[in-house]
């Protein structure tokens, strides 16, 4: 009796050692592929309801993330920016590796309801939809952040990153840094190093690098001399004093 207590504990050591080596093992795989899976907490359970929460628990994250986000569009259609919002930190938070959700939660948020906020005559009073407008701004930048948070790996939310602080921040600094940080990537298109460098024009203190790197542009030849390089070099060319024969002739581009 005592020996088949003994084989039986020894296996179940055994397994249950084998287990947690299995477990341990498949979070190194999902910390390794930057996977943050879904909270399956009250919090989306509320978000979800029974039945949604139910199926999201069977496996079918992905279904139902396309059928709220079919739902977060109706919304927009109907320009309920509060329960869209709402639908997109479900969608997300269920497939927070599908980038293209990420990417058109933030778009929605900063540039149509903001949109939306800046033009509401509901609202008297300017100031408050200014206000308005920026918080609006602010969500579009949390979607892309914990996006990038879920997803460090590709370029995609690097770059909807910058064009968000250029275009809507008018942060010149963060937008370069976001842009740089996409070009890092050997897929990211090629207007991202370009789009860095024109943003550090626009940065104090980061002149005579910018300036380097816009030259650097210049000199690979007539495609890389678009209107918007040739006039940031000639703007920092009288930043920096360059002398005038160093300095870019004044018809060079045919654009």
């Amino acid at each position: 009796m005592w020996r088949t207590r003994l084989i039986a504990m020894a296996v179940l050591a055994l397994f249950g050692a084998g287990k947690m080596r299995f477990e341990q093992q498949l979070a190194d795989e999902h910390r390794a592929a930057f996977f943050h899976t879904a909270k399956l907490d009250l919090s989306l359970r509320q978000q979800l309801g029974q039945m949604g929460f139910l199926a999201a628990l069977s496996g079918f994250r992905a279904v139902l993330a396309d059928i709220l986000w079919l739902q977060a569009h109706a919304a927009w259609e109907r320009t309920e920016w509060g329960r869209m919002k709402l639908l997109f930190d479900t969608v997300t938070a269920l497939q927070p590796r599908a980038m293209f959700f990420w990417d058109m939660a933030a778009w929605h948020m900063a540039w149509n309801a903001s949109v939306a906020a800046r033009e509401d005559k509901t609202q008297p009073r300017e100031a408050l939809r200014i206000k308005a407008q920026r918080e609006y701004f602010k969500v579009g930048e949390d979607f892309l952040l914990r996006g990038i948070q879920n997803n460090p790996d590709r370029p995609l939310l690097y770059d909807a990153l910058g064009r968000l602080y250029r275009d809507k921040f008018n942060d010149h600094a963060k937008s370069a840094e976001a842009y740089e940080k996409a070009a890092s990537f050997p897929e990211a298109p090629e207007y991202d190093r370009r789009f860095a460098a024109y943003e550090m024009a626009q940065v104090p203190g980061r002149e005579r690098e910018a300036y380097n790197r816009l030259t650097e542009f210049y000199r690979m030849g007539e495609k890389e001399r678009l209107p918007t390089l040739l006039r940031l070099l000639r703007e920092l060319e009288v930043k920096l004093n360059v002398p005038p024969a160093q300095r870019i002739p004044k018809v060079e581009s045919p654009h």
